[in-house]
């Protein structure tokens, strides 16, 4: 969190714990809370707001052959985006 006024919202739970460096959280005023992604229907409004708002995703795209690989990609931190794998190439 090097932003003044940023928030860390981590977004479903994991068995990870998140470590927090308090002078950093208080002396930066930033925050840190999290949030369960909603019930479908509300998956289902965000979507419909997506669409009719033109909202497109950052992705990267990656051919199905190349899932094992490309699995190893995230947890280094080396995807930019949100990975995709592409079934159809």
């Amino acid at each position: 969190m090097p932003t003044p006024h940023g928030r860390l919202l981590p977004l479903g739970a994991a068995p990870d714990p998140v470590r927090v460096d308090a002078g950093r959280v208080l002396f930066g005023t930033r925050a840190v809370r999290g949030h369960l992604t909603g019930a479908p229907v509300e998956n289902e409004d965000d979507l419909a707001f997506s669409v009719a708002a033109g909202v497109r995703p950052r992705i990267e795209g990656f051919p199905l052959s190349e899932a094992p690989k490309e699995y190893t990609h995230m947890p280094a931190g080396r995807a930019r985006f949100r990975a995709v794998l592409d079934a159809t190439g």
